[in-house]
């Protein structure tokens, strides 16, 4: 886990977060540890495997005291996705979710709550696929198994 280390004794809900540990990791994947980089990757990797959308890290990023923007976290999302920090699952044209868990599994979507679960890659067994277009490869295969709840 990015930065993470082991809860705190004093028994407090937020993991105690190492910020050497989470600066090492951005610069290791060729970013700089900015203020507002380094606060949103807190939110994001100091509380355990989450899916979050950019409208929710941007609202607990206000609530923490994080001073900024919408695009900011935009911004910080796709840069954090494109540095293999994140996995984005796209719903639909209008919903995407980030995923701190980087491992290849798939995710039951829940379409009345929105939320997503994670579902372990043996739980899903694909037996056919077509070739990848001429000159192409596969890079990924994303299941989203959509459940009403």
């Amino acid at each position: 886990q990015l930065g993470a280390l082991p809860m705190s004794s004093s028994g407090n809900k937020k993991p105690v977060f190492n910020e050497a540990a989470l600066a090492d990791q951005l610069r290791s994947v060729g970013l700089r540890p900015t203020q507002q980089r380094m606060a949103l990757a807190d939110l994001l990797f100091g509380r355990g495997n989450r899916h979050i959308t950019a409208e929710a890290l941007y609202s607990d990023a206000l609530a923490t005291g994080v001073n900024v923007s919408l695009a900011t976290v935009y911004n910080a999302l796709h840069t954090f996705t494109a540095k293999g920090l994140l996995r984005e699952i796209t719903i639909d044209s209008t919903r995407s979710y980030f995923d701190t868990n980087i491992d290849e599994h798939h995710h039951f979507y829940f379409e009345k709550s929105g939320r997503l679960e994670d579902i372990d890659r043996a739980h899903v067994k694909l037996t056919r696929l077509p070739e990848a277009p001429d000159g192409l490869s596969v890079s990924r295969i994303d299941v989203v198994i959509r459940v009403d709840g």
